[in-house]
């Protein structure tokens, strides 16, 4: 497949198997990139097995990712960094990957990362062992006060999806996983037609496809139903929330409860529209912006931003900030502004234009091409199309999001307060 607009080149193939691999061309680069990715991330808690509904613990698919560098013959991580690779790994909502570059021994080290991605090795001990380091990674994150403030806020905003839940549980959640819990996840959710493999480099996609024919199994396993929570209506599940921690002064994030994203082309139509009202609305270029700061209501740490989870959406701005309350009320009012006297087209062409520039810088990092790439082939779309999206987007459909979605009815204000100053 060849993009005109973007200058990429893309082969695609579906394996017998039932994996999509992409493999991107970048003809005369010395770097090489490979992410293999499965459609199970933290929000997948609650699935069906073998026809029965399986309840596993929080953090299960991050602790399973930790685990899976593990082989009978020792790490691959540090046998692929003798092949001169960098490999990692990480685990999202939606999805866990694992990805390595190299300039060298590239084959070689796709047919390790396919291999030991493929082929689970727990034991007991091991897994015991591995509760002790995530352990200490909670409590990191868990005195992290920009990572409180949004944990918190999505709790305000959901009452029963998993979002409310944290990618990497708690420390009691993962005392309750085994290893038998873990082989079972991965004969889940750790199997080709599930899965999605992307290359990225100067490379021949025959012997990228090959790789995965050679080491991954010949079949798939079964489609694997999963649970979400009901229906969560429009409204947050409480509209403030707020706890102390040892800040200098408050932090917070206002958030924004969008409907659940759709899937196939919309939803990338979705998140590009939604990224562009929060940049319009809400962005360091927007008037709202500039007036905060000079009336030194925000500082430099203000930011925007719109993300799409599993049968959840969400719209947030936020940062440091002694009236929260105040940053909250003048972006409703900024809101209700926009819509009734509509916006300015220098401006709008403007800030249209920047957002397309970011998404074409985008394609200059090969991390962001291969993400993109597996979350559009997990929820159907094509992320290469976006030029033919950013053409379709007008001002009114800007203007309709921000009224339906940016008001007080969907708003929930999370603040972290300094311990001197609680009251």
């Amino acid at each position: 497949m060849y993009y005109p607009r973007i200058d990429e080149t893309v082969t695609f193939r579906r394996l017998k198997n039932g994996l999509p691999a992409y493999v991107v061309h970048k003809p005369g680069y010395t770097r090489k990139y490979a992410m293999f990715a499965t459609r199970y991330g933290g929000m997948d808690l609650r699935f069906q097995q073998d026809g029965a509904w399986q309840d596993t613990p929080a953090g299960i698919a991050h602790y399973l990712e930790h685990k899976m560098f593990d082989t009978a013959d020792g790490n691959a991580m540090q046998e692929m960094a003798k092949n001169g690779a960098e490999p990692n790994a990480f685990t999202s909502n939606a999805m866990t990957a694992y990805y390595f570059d190299c300039t060298e021994h590239f084959d070689e080290n796709l047919r390790q990362l396919l291999s030991f991605v493929s082929v689970p090795y727990f034991t007991d001990e091991s897994v015991a062992k591995e509760q002790g380091i995530i352990a200490q990674e909670i409590g990191m994150i868990e005195d992290d006060p920009e990572w409180q403030v949004y944990k918190r806020m999505l709790q305000a905003l959901y009452r029963e999806s998993p979002a409310r839940i944290p990618v990497a549980g708690s420390v009691e959640s993962i005392s309750r996983i085994t290893a038998e819990t873990l082989y079972r996840c991965h004969k889940a959710f750790y199997t080709p037609a599930n899965m999605c493999l992307v290359a990225v480099g100067d490379l021949d996609a025959e012997a990228v496809f090959r790789a995965a024919e050679d080491i991954l199994p010949p079949e798939s396993g079964p489609d694997i139903p999963r649970d979400y929570g009901g229906s969560e209506g429009d409204t947050p599940a409480q509209s403030e929330t707020s706890c102390r921690m040892e800040v200098s002064m408050p932090s917070f994030l206002v958030g924004f409860k969008c409907p659940a994203p759709p899937e196939g082309e919309q939803r990338l139509r979705w998140d590009i529209l939604g990224d562009l009202a929060c940049d319009i609305l809400m962005g360091d270029s927007s008037p709202l912006f500039s007036r905060l700061y000079s009336q030194g209501l925000i500082n430099g740490s203000f930011g925007s931003s719109f993300d799409l989870l599993p049968g959840a959406a969400y719209a947030y701005a936020g940062g440091d900030s002694n009236d929260p309350a105040a940053v909250m009320e003048a972006i409703l009012e900024e809101a209700r502004r926009l819509t009734r006297e509509g916006l300015d087209p220098d401006y709008w062409q403007r800030m249209k234009r920047g957002n397309f520039g970011a998404s074409l810088k985008g394609l200059n990092s090969f991390d962001s091409i291969a993400i993109s790439l597996v979350e559009g082939c997990f929820q159907h779309f094509d992320p290469l199309r976006f030029p033919e999206i950013y053409d379709s987007i007008t001002p009114q459909d800007v203007l309709d999001f921000i009224r339906e979605h940016i008001c007080r009815s969907r708003a929930a204000l999370s603040v972290i307060y300094p311990k001197e100053d609680w009251s």
